[in-house]
């Protein structure tokens, strides 16, 4: 049986797709039991290895692009048990479009390979759906973010790599941020996780461990979780007390829950 690899995306920095990406492989591994692989593949600008404690990496991607070395001894592994492949924050230029070669076989060991693109339209976010099997497109809910959304999705399109959903970062719940609905309208793609703007965020960041690590009882890190499941077709529930309580007595199911189980099906 063979891994899946799934592109996290974006044309717009700043969005949290790296925070994503560093989220989902933390939970993934820990609440899950898979074997994963994190890989930055934002060649220009990488810093996968920093959200995660890896500061200076002797061996990198940039170093297997350059056939300097194979993919494996460009692995290292995280405390908590996921592997992480970071890019160079200073290297001679590569051939991005390399990328699905050097990793593919990895498949064969990991149940799930996530890359970290390139937010740029570049040769880089290209080489990241050429190599995913899937991508998940992360927005926020205002105009100028939605706009460079539907050009990664256009993008995507064009190139046939399956969208299977959008990740809403950074989100106020406030009457001024567009809707799911408006987004998914526009979009064409259902939105699959509306994470919740959290100061634990960036704190965790801070820290160099994933919030779904450093927080694992913040909202933030419970719907990385939800969505983590929602990739490897399984449910997780919120073991916060106050939350189960509220799930009882709620009538109406958001949108994203439905999302997610629609995919897990």
């Amino acid at each position: 049986m063979t891994g899946k690899t799934v592109g996290i995306i974006s044309l717009k920095g700043g969005v949290g797709k790296t925070t994503a990406v560093a989220n989902l492989g933390a939970s993934l591994a820990k609440d899950f039991h898979k074997k994963v692989l994190v890989i930055d593949a934002n060649f220009s600008a990488p810093n996968l290895a920093l959200h995660l404690g890896l500061v200076n990496p002797e061996l990198t991607l940039h170093d297997v692009l350059l056939d300097r070395v194979q993919a494996h001894q460009a692995i290292y592994e995280h405390a908590e048990g996921f592997h992480l492949m970071p890019a160079a924050y200073l290297s001679k230029k590569v051939n991005p479009f390399k990328l699905k070669n050097k990793i593919e076989h990895l498949k064969s060991i990991y149940d799930i390979i996530l890359i970290d693109s390139s937010p740029n339209l570049n040769d880089e976010i290209l080489a990241t759906m050429i190599a995913s099997d899937e991508l998940l497109v992360v927005s926020s809910p205002d105009y100028p973010t939605l706009s460079t959304t539907l050009r990664a999705i256009k993008l995507a399109k064009e190139r046939k790599t399956p969208i299977t959903g959008l990740i809403l970062n950074k989100v106020y719940n406030k009457g001024f941020e567009l809707s799911i609905h408006d987004i998914e309208e526009a979009a064409g793609v259902p939105v699959l996780s509306v994470i919740p703007h959290d100061i634990r965020v960036p704190e965790s960041v801070a820290h160099t461990n994933p919030v779904a690590l450093h927080k694992p009882l913040a909202d933030s890190s419970i719907e990385f979780r939800k969505l983590a499941g929602s990739i490897v077709g399984e449910s997780y529930r919120d073991p916060r007390f106050f939350s189960r309580i509220k799930d009882l007595f709620s009538k109406d199911v958001p949108k994203d829950a439905i999302n997610r189980t629609l995919i897990q099906r």
